[in-house]
């Protein structure tokens, strides 16, 4: 793989100052271009969809849209220079070790799991060098393809991370595995499991709570009724 990274400081006024940054990417199977600001992504350019978009939530109001006009077009001649390098480089480096980095995956719900309703399950994964990630799904031991991947993001370390999201409608018993490939793990892939397992509203507080309070008044009564008969025996 070809990376390439560009990171500018910018003072605005003479208290703060942000960090942009501009990366590039390619290999014989992915490619990429992403900018960012104080480590957070900004735009992509999406190369499937042939267009550029911004990735900042609704309410980033600073971030004018126009700002970004050109800069998909702008990645397409990017993206050939990388190819260019990647070439020159599989001829300088061939035969030469690269350090790698393997992921550490991590796989949850983004929302509350309940059965029969719609949710979505990601696979996370962290802290690889060089992308790519081989990313595969499966639904109770049956590949699943209808997935789909974030871009690749940097880390501060320099190495990488990236989401996968698969749509799920959960059902008591299910199990989802995520299982990720890196050249840092050849042969052995990391695999992490997800089980649909949603507990039932339990009674067991609410029992206790009742028999306590039964209790708690019998012992007021039998108090009262002794401190009664005493009374009554002067």
């Amino acid at each position: 793989a070809t990376l390439k990274g560009t990171l500018i400081s910018i003072m605005v006024s003479n208290r703060f100052v942000h960090n942009s940054f501009v990366f590039t990417g390619c290999s014989d199977t992915e490619k990429e271009e992403l900018y960012g600001t104080d480590g957070e992504e900004v735009f992509h350019s999406d190369f499937i969809g042939k267009k550029g978009l911004l990735t900042l939530p609704d309410f980033a109001d600073f971030v004018n849209s126009t700002s970004y006009d050109g800069f998909y077009e702008q990645s397409v001649g990017s993206l050939e220079v990388c190819r260019n390098y990647l070439d020159i480089q599989i001829k300088a480096y061939s035969g030469s070790d690269e350090k790698t980095e393997p992921p550490h995956t991590s796989i949850y719900s983004k929302y509350d799991v309940m059965v029969g309703v719609e949710n979505d399950l990601i696979c996370h994964m962290t802290g690889f060098f060089p992308p790519p990630v081989i990313i595969s799904w499966t639904k109770n031991s049956v590949n699943v393809t209808e997935f789909m991947n974030s871009q690749y993001r940097p880390n501060h370390d320099g190495t990488f991370n990236i989401f996968s999201h698969l749509k799920i409608t959960p059902e008591e018993g299910d199990i989802y595995s995520c299982t990720v490939g890196h050249k840092a793990i050849l042969g052995q892939p990391q695999t992490k499991t997800w089980e649909v397992d949603v507990a039932l509203p339990g009674v067991g507080p609410s029992v206790f709570c009742g028999v306590g309070l039964t209790l708690g008044l019998l012992g007021v009564a039998t108090g009262t009724f002794f401190l009664v008969k005493g009374n009554n025996c002067y």
